[in-house]
């Protein structure tokens, strides 16, 4: 941990407001809104080659999740766009992550506050694989978590929001103290539903099965891996996936924006063996982003 470069202290340029800041000077007040209420959606994207990958969803994704938390993006989609591509520019990144995060601000301090100004800030900063390489190829292991997705009655469960990362930090690090890599939440039914930060798949006789997204994000990768398994002519059911089913699947992979595509071995008691069908799905997926073409989204 010591070698870690803290966020807060690096060198470099961030999009704040409108403005590209140094990046020591993007601060905001310890009395914000944000921090205190969670109310503030984000977004994460990657740039392979100088270009942003599915950019034009994942802003699109942002402002739609504004709008579900009650709040308005003062920037039009293409601006966004825009200084997305910018901040990218500006800190001579390649291939990189991104990520853009709207708040509520500081002009009222309660669970009111209809008249807070609405921030929009856009970081960038190279980021290699979310797994470790050496596991990402042999499968990572993934424990049970003890929190659950919520029901979409009691949660904005379709935003990208701040909040609903709460349990998902306590169940990585709970994974993480015990030695595996992410841990698999089930939805507030009882059923499979995502890993903390990443879409879920199962094969089995050479079809794929994926959990039904509706407590939870319908993923931008996972749409995109859906579009490049259909177009390998595998087939894809999104359905109703129990725990209990877990033991009959040979292979199983996450998918999302920083997992990319991870083959899984592990989950708790389980075991998978990353096979033709993940090997083939990471290949197209990596040489997709990396070749700039594009893929129907299912």
């Amino acid at each position: 941990m010591a070698d870690l470069i803290p966020f807060h202290d690096r060198d470099g340029s961030i999009w704040f407001d409108g403005e590209m800041v140094p990046w020591r000077d993007a601060k905001l007040h310890v009395l914000t809104h944000g921090l205190h209420y969670a109310s503030g959606v984000f977004e994460g994207e990657r740039a392979y080659g100088g270009e942003i990958f599915k950019l034009e969803e994942h802003t699109a994704r942002l402002i739609e999740g504004a709008g579900i938390l009650d709040f308005e993006i003062p920037y039009t989609a293409e601006q966004i766009n825009q200084a997305c591509r910018d901040v990218v520019s500006a800190n001579d990144l390649v291939d990189a992550y991104i990520r853009p995060i709207a708040w509520r601000g500081s002009e009222m301090m309660g669970v009111s506050a209809q008249s807070n100004t609405i921030h929009l800030a856009i970081a960038a900063w190279n980021w290699g694989s979310y797994f470790p390489v050496e596991q990402r190829l042999k499968g990572i292991r993934v424990a049970n978590a003890k929190y659950r997705r919520p029901d979409p009655a009691t949660a904005p469960v379709h935003a990208k929001a701040a909040g609903l990362y709460m349990i998902c930090t306590i169940e990585k690090h709970r994974a993480e103290k015990n030695g595996y890599a992410d841990a698999m939440m089930l939805d507030w039914r009882g059923r499979v539903a995502e890993c903390t930060g990443a879409n879920m798949f199962f094969i089995k006789d050479g079809v794929i099965h994926t959990p039904t997204p509706d407590c939870f994000l319908d993923g931008i990768t996972r749409r995109t891996v859906i579009g490049l398994a259909k177009a390998r002519g595998i087939e894809v059911i999104e359905r109703v996936i129990m725990p209990e089913e877990l033991k009959d699947f040979t292979e199983c992979f996450l998918t999302g924006t920083a997992a990319e595509v991870t083959p899984v071995s592990e989950i708790g008691d389980e075991t998978f063996t990353p096979a033709a069908i993940t090997e083939a799905l990471l290949a197209d997926f990596m040489e997709l982003v990396q070749s700039k073409k594009t893929v129907a989204a299912e």
